[in-house]
């Protein structure tokens, strides 16, 4: 009899010992579960961040400027997003429209112009600020300057444009003048000495009659 009560409580000391181990398993396992499923919500958010759509507006002044060979011409290019704290990572990107086709001047925020040290861009970008400065223009650098920016998400806005005209430093006489007011000049010049001479070419007629005939009294 007591050998029997003995192998029951064995049996049930085994069952139990079972039943502990069977159940932190199970814990273990729910555990784990938990924990991965916390991971994932964690990391989710930060998916949703790369994912954010970008906004931005980007304005050019004035829409025309007027310069004198040899001065310094800041074309304005301002830009604003509500993602201010990433404004320094977008890709800025300036390029001119004239007679001979399109030619580029900055990209990737820097000058791509050989030998050209005349043309960089000196806004701040952390401040919205894009801006072209041009030293010492010369009137090759007429045309439409237009400011290109590129999103971290690959999206490009492009400003409107603003048109550069060049004038010359000394016209006809010493007075500062475009191409175009000088060969108005040059045309009413021209007109003026056509006119001079039919005005006078009858005066000049009666002078030559008159010599004449003074000659034959003589």
């Amino acid at each position: 009899m007591s050998q029997h009560i003995g192998k029951l409580c064995r049996s049930a000391a085994s069952s139990f010992l079972l039943f502990l181990l069977v159940d932190v398993g199970v814990s273990d396992g729910s555990a784990s579960k938990e924990n991965a499923a916390v991971t994932h919500v964690t990391a989710w958010p930060s998916l949703l961040t790369t994912r954010e759509t970008w906004h931005l507006l980007v304005t050019q002044t004035p829409a025309k400027e007027k310069a004198k060979e040899g001065e310094t011409v800041v074309l304005n290019c301002r830009f604003h997003s509500p993602q201010r704290p990433f404004l320094a990572d977008l890709m800025v990107k300036w390029y001119k429209e004239d007679e001979k086709g399109q030619m580029d001047l900055l990209e990737n925020n820097m000058t791509i112009l050989p030998n050209n040290s005349r043309v960089f861009m000196g806004g701040d970008l952390s401040q919205g600020d894009a801006s072209l400065v041009i030293l010492n223009v010369t009137t090759s650098d007429h045309g439409i300057y237009f400011c290109e920016v590129t999103l971290p998400d690959g999206k490009v806005v492009t400003g409107d444009g603003t048109k550069l005209r060049i004038r010359r430093a000394l016209g006809l006489f010493g007075i500062e003048e475009s191409i175009g007011t000088i060969i108005g000049v040059v045309a009413a010049g021209i007109g003026g000495v056509v006119v001079l001479i039919i005005v006078l070419t009858p005066q000049l007629r009666r002078c030559v009659l008159c010599m004449r005939q003074g000659s034959r009294q003589v």
